[in-house]
């Protein structure tokens, strides 16, 4: 009896992506996406424990009158929560610190501050918007008024404590004009502070400071608007730790199957390089 011919060969086949895949070189590649992702997924745990603010500040806690030490600390910058807060300071004012803030607005109104350097009890320098003016003749007046009725007795002041508007370059005619309320920029013209400076400035309550009445209209300064209690900031940053920590999924994928196609193509007698020169 004849046997039919006998079947030496065996078909070959290309591997399958999954079989590139589970070679040590891309899982080895894989540990090490697993380790990237880690740090991605803990950045954004981290990122979304901040998101919520679980200890907001009271409702109304701004209108609170507040001793200012309780509140701030001279050279400090203020604490966003604080931004807005009713507090009261004592000190003296020196008489030669009186100064006009140009490009200011009151209700609507455009107009001038007339500021002040107050001296805490504790020799700290505090500068204090004292009241408005609608024109800088008026607000000059007033300016020299208080000057002149200063005397070195501590007066009570209660407003509220802004941040630092920042200071600002010279600009117009007068390269002296002051557009903006900066300690900082106000220290160059006061007359030779000796003790530290707070960094955020008040806004009087009383145009008269404890002082006289020199014609200021009061400074509107309302209460700040409650913040939400989600911070939109942080939660956009965690999107971003779980988009880094998707792609590094997608790097190692991408690449294990471009090693894939290119053993395919070379399987099939196809030159990569080729292919991608005729392109």
């Amino acid at each position: 009896m004849t046997l039919g011919p006998e079947i030496s060969s065996v078909q070959e086949f290309p591997p399958t992506l999954r079989e590139v895949m589970l070679r040590p070189r891309w899982l080895g590649m894989l540990t090490i996406c697993l380790m990237v992702a880690a740090i991605f997924a803990w950045l954004l745990q981290w990122q979304l424990s901040r998101v919520v603010n679980t200890d907001p500040m009271p409702e109304g806690a701004t209108e609170q009158v507040l001793p200012i030490d309780d509140v701030l600390v001279p050279g400090d910058y203020i604490q966003g929560p604080y931004i807005g807060q009713r507090v009261d300071v004592s000190g003296a004012w020196d008489a030669e610190d009186f100064v006009v803030i140009t490009h200011r607005y009151n209700e609507g109104d455009d107009g001038f501050w007339v500021a002040g350097r107050l001296e805490t009890d504790d020799g700290a320098s505090l500068a204090v918007a004292v009241g408005f003016a609608e024109s800088r003749e008026q607000a000059d007046a007033a300016a020299e008024a208080l000057s002149r009725e200063v005397s070195h007795e501590t007066v009570q002041v209660t407003g509220r404590l802004i941040a630092d508007e920042g200071p600002q370059q010279p600009r117009g005619d007068d390269p002296f004009e002051i557009t903006r309320m900066s300690p900082a920029q106000l220290f160059a013209v006061w007359n030779d502070p000796s003790g530290p400076v707070y960094r955020a400035y008040l806004t009087s309550e009383d145009p008269v400071a404890g002082i006289a009445d020199a014609g200021l209209a009061e400074i509107s300064s309302p209460a700040p608007e409650s913040e939400s209690p989600i911070n939109w900031l942080n939660l956009f940053y965690a999107l971003e730790w779980a988009i880094f920590g998707a792609f590094s999924f997608y790097l190692w994928y991408r690449l294990a199957k471009d090693a894939w196609e290119r053993e395919v193509e070379e399987f099939h007698g196809i030159d990569p390089d080729a292919v991608i020169d005729d392109e």
